[in-house]
């Protein structure tokens, strides 16, 4: 059966999550170098190890794993959504913020509460502008509007993944479904996503391809349903996992080289 639907995961596929991140860690630490005499590598490097840690220890870990959010998002999200674990980390998150800054200044020698929140909250407003996407992302997705159904299926929270949406408004406009794991309840690669999925878009797993940057969401978890996938490794890494994936490219230009030929 030939394949007419193709589905692609969000961040650091089709938007440069990563970079995004990091602008907002390099501005923000930037800044605190102003405020004190501090090396602002160092700072970003103890912010993340005390955000990593402190993210592991709230009670709502084992939610934001099993939907697929990352301590980094926590630092900027609001998680205004509507599930009993999404309004405890939206209770959570402000405090979560101002303490992982706190705490990466005070690894620092630096005891200022005041500058961590402060911190905490340039970093939410340095990474709503630092939207970054893929050099290709537009024109390939140009080359694919109107000759496949396109599906974008993401993991995260449902207000966190509309609002990089919203501050990349071009995205949306090329996809006929947008499907959020945070409105199903489960994240990629659980199987029972993605037949929802198929079940909302009305397609079968041979008439889908699964494009994402992550072996262990995006290619586990369409081999799951067998469906066919493709991985973008664009920095080349190896893969010392059990997971094989159909194809794999290094950039969304070679992938649609790929789609002409399948």
């Amino acid at each position: 059966m030939a394949i007419d639907t193709i589905i692609f995961d969000l961040d650091d596929t089709l938007l440069w999550d990563k970079q995004s991140i990091q602008t907002a860690f390099d501005k923000t630490c930037e800044y605190a170098a102003t405020k004190y005499e501090i090396n602002p590598v160092k700072l970003e490097e103890a912010v993340r190890n005390e955000a990593r840690k402190l993210y592991e220890g709230y009670e709502t870990y084992d939610y934001t794993v099993l939907i697929g959010i990352n301590p980094f998002e926590g630092l900027w999200g609001t998680f205004d959504d509507p599930t009993e674990s999404f309004q405890k980390m939206k209770s959570i998150v402000p405090n979560y913020r101002k303490d992982a800054w706190t705490a990466g200044l005070k690894t620092l020698g630096i005891e200022d509460a005041a500058l961590g929140e402060e911190l905490g909250e340039r970093f939410v407003e340095e990474r709503k502008k630092s939207p970054y996407v893929y050099d290709d992302t537009y024109a390939v997705l140009d080359a694919l509007k109107g000759n496949y159904k396109l599906i974008l299926l993401t993991n995260g929270a449902p207000s966190l993944q509309r609002l990089k949406l919203e501050i990349t408004p071009e995205i949306p406009a090329y996809f006929n479904h947008v499907i959020i794991s945070g409105d199903f309840g489960k994240g990629k690669p659980d199987a029972s996503l993605f037949r929802y999925m198929m079940d909302q878009a009305g397609f079968t797993a041979e008439q889908g391809i699964m494009v994402g940057d992550n072996l262990n969401t995006d290619i586990k978890g369409s081999a799951a349903v067998g469906m066919k996938n493709v991985w973008i490794n664009r920095e080349g890494k190896k893969n010392d996992s059990e997971i094989t994936p159909t194809y794999e490219v290094t950039s969304l230009t070679e992938f649609l080289d790929l789609v002409k030929n399948l």
